[in-house]
Formats: structure tokens, C-alpha cells, sequence
């Protein structure tokens, strides 16, 4: 079961530009406090004919659209041919990866989004990493800390797994598509290429290639 957890088994790294910041981690959730400073570092690299650099530790790609009523706080890195909509809010440390669409009134604060992820309409994504093409129907979100503040564990059918973090919304794997109005409830794993039903509220692991209808019924893809 753990195996089915780690960032070999939910994302295709050669699909993001951070794919460096996983060499060593067993799991994705273990980068999250590493992500401000591996975009400060990794920006001052960017070619300066494909990025430009905005303000503080902010660098846009030439060819991603960014409408004027977006705001970008640094650390952040948009892609190229991403599309950062009107009146989205990154509120900082945030990869956003090529032909990524982060739509209206979404926002973000210490996320990996790969290439082709969609956040389109109203959603909050929060202390998470989304594979590629992954897609957040609208208003679905991350909930990305306890109620009682307490740290955040993984829950899975076997065993649960401390993460020794507080602040841990979901990983989804390459291609998950979750409903709209869902809540991913913190420390939420969903493997790749499964299906989250509208208005679910999420928790602990969901395996690859599942569709998840509610909690305790989940079935695998046919």
C-alpha cells in the first residue's frame, strides 16, 4: 500500500519543471516545505528570452497569458502557455506548469501544479501537488489543515502514515478528475488517472484507476 503513494507511482515528473525538487523524497508530501526556496533557485536559472521576471521572485513565461486582474505574489514561476485568469489569487510559493489554466477567483499558496493541470473555476488549492492534466472541478477545494491543528497523517486501509506536517491539503496523481463542489479533506492521496463524484468529501487514500462515489464505496475503473 505504500508503494501506491509515493511520487514514483502518482506523477510523470518529466512533466513539470520542478521535477528536481523530488530527487531523494519517497513521498510528494515531503517537498511542500521545500517549494519557496526551490523556486527562488530555480528562477534565477530560467532563460531570460522565454521568462521574465516581475517584482519579487516572480517569473512569467513570455507565451503564458496573464489577465490584469490576477495577482501574483512571489515566490512563483508561471509556465509556458499557461493562462492565469481574471481575478485569480497566487498568493505565493506556487509552480504553475505549461498550458496550466488557474481560473477566475482561484487561489493558490504553496502548490506544484504540472503541466496541463486545470484549476479553472473557484477553487483553493492549498499546501498540494496536482499531476499532470490533473483537473479540480468548479468550487472543489483543498482543505488543508485539521480542525484541531493537529499534524496531518495519511490514512490508508493498512496503516496510517505520519507526515509530521501541519499544513497538507491532497496530492493527486497524473489525470485525476474531481467533481465539482468536492472538499479534499487534508492529507488526501488520490492516484492517478481515478475519478472523484461531485459534492464528495474526501479522506485519506484513494487507490489509482478508482472512482470514488462516497466515502466507503469506492469501485475501480472497468
Amino acid at each position: 500500500m505504500r508503494n501506491e503513494l509515493t511520487v514514483q507511482e502518482l506523477y510523470t515528473l518529466e512533466e513539470t519543471i520542478a521535477k528536481d525538487i523530488f530527487e531523494g523524497a519517497i513521498y510528494p508530501w515531503e517537498v511542500l516545505p521545500k517549494i519557496s526556496a526551490f523556486i527562488k533557485k530555480l528562477g534565477e536559472t530560467l532563460p531570460e528570452d522565454e521568462y521574465e521576471k516581475k517584482g519579487e521572485d516572480v517569473w512569467i513565461a513570455k507565451s503564458a497569458k496573464v489577465f490584469p486582474s490576477a495577482y501574483i505574489h512571489g515566490p512563483a514561476i508561471i509556465g509556458k502557455d499557461a493562462e492565469v485568469r481574471h481575478c485569480a489569487f497566487i498568493r505565493g510559493n506556487a509552480i504553475v506548469g505549461e498550458g496550466a489554466v488557474v481560473g477566475n477567483s482561484t487561489e493558490l499558496k504553496n502548490v506544484i501544479l504540472f503541466n496541463k493541470v486545470q484549476v479553472p473555476h473557484y477553487n483553493y488549492v492549498g499546501d498540494s501537488i496536482l499531476g499532470f492534466k490533473a483537473h479540480m472541478g468548479a468550487g472543489s477545494i483543498t482543505s488543508n489543515v485539521k480542525s484541531d491543528k493537529k499534524l496531518v497523517v495519511v490514512k490508508t486501509p493498512e496503516e496510517n502514515i505520519e507526515t509530521g506536517i501541519k499544513k497538507f491539503g491532497a496530492m493527486l496523481g497524473d489525470e485525476v478528475e474531481v467533481g465539482c463542489g468536492t472538499v479534499l479533506n487534508p492529507g488526501s492521496v488520490v492516484g492517478a488517472h481515478s475519478n472523484i463524484y461531485p459534492l464528495s468529501s474526501v479522506r485519506g487514500f484513494v487507490p489509482a484507476g478508482s472512482i470514488y462515489k462516497r466515502q466507503g464505496e469506492v469501485v475501480k475503473k472497468l
